[in-house]
């Protein structure tokens, strides 16, 4: 077995470093939570996953956490996804479609703007829109 080298070893603490972030959610300026529940599934919440891997990926963001959960209780609304920029309040997008994925992810997580024509909720609040 080779000896490992100063240059391995800061690889292997970067590594672990990212993870133990992805773990504890931390470090990052905003998660994306697509709701991925049976429900969501059936109605297309894997291309919406898709939409914002594409989007993290053509665009390198890498202070975005995304990330996936069960049903949010709301079949009748899905594919559906949380928006949540650190210091706000959580809002949920509804009856996605890769587009407006694409939409979102430029408007609010990059920009900051919720995208109101697609949002159901503000934190815990229905919006108004």
């Amino acid at each position: 077995m080779p000896k490992l080298k100063i240059e391995d070893l800061e690889k292997i603490r970067e590594q672990v470093k990212r993870t133990t972030a992805l773990r504890e959610g931390s470090g990052f300026r905003a998660k994306v939570n697509v709701h991925m529940g049976t429900c969501g599934i059936a109605a297309g919440a894997r291309t919406i996953m898709n939409a914002f891997i594409k989007e993290l990926e053509t665009r390198d963001v890498h202070d975005v956490l995304l990330t996936n959960s069960g049903c949010a209780g709301l079949c009748s609304q899905e594919p559906m996804v949380t928006i949540e920029i650190a210091g706000q309040a959580p809002v949920k997008y509804v009856n996605l479609t890769e587009k407006k994925a694409q939409e979102i992810f430029e408007k609010h997580v990059l920009g900051g703007t919720i995208v109101k024509e697609y949002a159901l909720g503000i934190g815990s609040e229905k919006t108004d829109y």
